[in-house]
């Protein structure tokens, strides 16, 4: 049976959450749908316009809620939005190197999403703008963080012992807070997103122009 774009988009995504994004090409996922890698043109031209379907893809649904719902207040509207950048991160980090590809589709404006316009009718272009690199930006450093913690990579050298060098912490290590290894990401991220609500809170209401 003839695969349809969907079949492609989802092949895609599980190459991409196997192999990582490097290893993400047009041939690999021929050989998951079982295919030659011909048979993809007939749905995309090229890797580009696969990684624009992708992207959207991942953050499907993003801000729906939100924009079904509408905010009637500044409060309201600052409240979604950070609540649609919440769910923007959850939705990039639930696959293996989401963030950079949605990064890289928003970046050249690749894809159909409407995540910025949603963030927009919120607070303004600027600060969607602004808030979108922090989410993405979060987004990916997260993703290195675990994939690093993943491969035992994590060091802290206030815990390593100084004639051993920057040795691997121990599970133990791991665990005590303020170490690298150890950083609430998610607190983090929500923490950031509220500095930059608060300052965009000084500023005129975009929406009332």
């Amino acid at each position: 049976m003839r695969n349809s774009l969907a079949d492609v988009v989802a092949a895609a995504l599980r190459v991409l959450d196997a192999q990582g994004l490097e290893n993400c090409s047009m041939r690999r996922v021929a050989a998951e749908l079982e295919v030659q890698p011909s048979a993809l043109y007939h749905h995309v031209p090229n890797k580009q316009s696969l990684l624009a379907l992708m992207a959207d893809e991942i953050v499907r649904g993003v801000g729906v809620a939100q924009a079904r719902a509408g905010a009637t207040t500044p409060e309201a509207a600052a409240a979604a939005a950070r609540q649609l950048c919440v769910e923007l991160r959850a939705a990039m980090l639930a696959v293996r190197d989401g963030a950079d590809v949605v990064a890289t589709a928003a970046a050249f404006r690749l894809g159909r999403s409407r995540v910025e316009e949603r963030l927009a009718g919120l607070v303004g272009g600027d600060g969607a703008r602004t808030l979108l690199l922090f989410t993405f930006g979060h987004a990916q450093s997260t993703q290195t963080h675990r994939q690093a913690a993943a491969l035992g990579a994590l060091v802290d050298p206030d815990l390593a012992d100084p004639e051993l060098g920057n040795e691997e912490l121990s599970d133990a290590e791991r665990s005590v807070p303020g170490t690298e290894a150890g950083l609430d990401l998610d607190a983090s991220f929500g923490r950031g997103l509220d500095l930059i609500l608060a300052g965009l809170a000084q500023l005129p209401d975009p929406r009332a122009h």
